[in-house]
């Protein structure tokens, strides 16, 4: 892998193990500490994914007029100033305010970290993606791990520890994402590229794989969410919890290498790559929903965690292939942006169907979900075979 990808994927490891100290946890300190119920807290979350998505939009459009490293930086110094408030001020209303503006400037960083990868090594295809995802994922493991046991500690600390993990982000990107060249091309371009773009047919493709994504991650929520305040009523401690996504991660950095080399001696489609992983997902949500005990949520994460090693890589990668040259911060940004509004309504939702009904009902829905994301992802090409134009689309769909 070039140089570059290395940097890009030891800063994706540092910003997401800052993150990771908060994230698992924003439920429980909006609902144990802060007093608060589950539909406040789903709201709440709500409106930090909500400034996420617009953070995702507005940092592909960044990236494609500005580049990559302005736009990281941007997105960082934002983050920066409202964790510094929240290791502040943390309590209500406070608290929501900085988690607001944290998600607007995360999201910002994310397209341009995705395009970059995709545009330093493109001969390396789906490899770049599955690089940064494991390289999350390695985060997630650490950052959570860690998160539980200071949480049992002191709910302080997470958000200093939070702080002092971006500041070592913003340096490595100050120093080592400034050199990173990444050719870009601007609109004026073909009449073939031009008439995709026009026909918007790889962008229709683009939003009916994304609507099923966004559904698989509204499901993905709610391990955040409502099932992480039920480990609570099941006498599940902090630590015990943490240690559910230190699993998730190590899984992922110790397997992902093994699921690729299975996929390509294969010959796997992306299609048919995201389709295993749903299916997995249900199953995992059929353990989870009959869980009672640390030990069968662990057996569903661990199914989970398989789940999305197959699905949460490959969107990206064909996001990629669909873009046209010189919209890949664009795409890369409506992929973030979909996942985020997963993660907007997710909250929401679960917390309302536990609140009205109960965590069966939940579960039920969910399955529900998973269906239908099914159903977008076998029809998600069916337009752009029938009407793309030779030679735009990069690689493998």
């Amino acid at each position: 892998m070039p140089r570059a990808l290395w940097l890009l994927i030891i800063g994706m490891a540092v910003n997401v193990i800052g993150s990771s100290f908060l994230w698992p946890l924003n439920t429980i300190y909006i609902h144990d500490h802060l007093g608060r119920s589950l539909s406040v807290a789903g709201i709440v979350l709500m409106l930090n994914s909500g400034a996420n998505v617009i953070g995702n939009l507005y940092g592909g459009h960044l990236f494609d007029k500005i580049g990559g490293y302005k736009s990281i930086i941007l997105g960082i110094c934002i983050s920066l100033f409202a964790l510094v408030g929240l290791s502040i001020w943390h309590d209500w209303p406070e608290y929501v305010v900085f988690l607001t503006i944290v998600g607007f400037g995360t999201g910002i960083i994310f397209p341009s970290m995705y395009a970059m990868a995709g545009s330093v090594w493109k001969e390396g295809g789906r490899k770049s993606f599955n690089a940064l995802y494991v390289a999350q994922n390695l985060g997630v493991a650490i950052g959570a791990s860690l998160g539980g046991i200071v949480a049992d500690y002191s709910f302080q600390l997470i958000f200093l520890a939070n702080t002092i993990m971006y500041v070592i982000f913003l340096l490595i990107a100050v120093f080592g994402y400034k050199g990173i060249s990444v050719v870009t091309v601007k609109h004026e371009q073909n009449e073939k590229t031009m008439k995709v773009v026009n026909n918007k047919v790889n962008l229709q493709a683009l939003l009916i794989i994304c609507s099923g994504y966004l559904l698989c991650w509204v499901a993905y929520s709610q391990w955040t969410t409502t099932i992480a305040s039920y480990t609570q009523e099941i006498n599940i401690s902090l630590t015990q919890y943490s240690l559910l996504w230190t699993v998730n991660g190590a899984i992922i950095v110790l397997g992902q290498p093994l699921l690729n080399g299975l996929l390509m001696k294969l010959s796997a489609s992306l299609k048919l790559q995201i389709l295993i992983g749903i299916g997995i997902f249900i199953i995992s949500f059929l353990v989870a929903g009959k869980a009672s005990a640390f030990s069968g949520l662990l057996i569903a994460m661990i199914i989970l965690t398989i789940g999305e090693m197959f699905i949460w890589p490959a969107v990206p990668t064909v996001a990629f292939d669909l873009a046209p040259k010189g919209r890949e911060g664009f795409y890369q940004g409506i992929v973030n942006s979909t996942a985020t509004g997963g993660r907007m309504i997710g909250p929401l939702l679960g917390g309302m169907l536990v609140d009205l009904y109960s965590m069966s009902a939940l579960f039920t829905v969910l399955i529900g979900l998973f269906l239908i994301a099914i159903v977008t992802t076998i029809l998600y090409d069916r337009g752009l075979k029938a009407k793309m134009v030779s030679g735009t689309c990069r690689g493998q769909i």
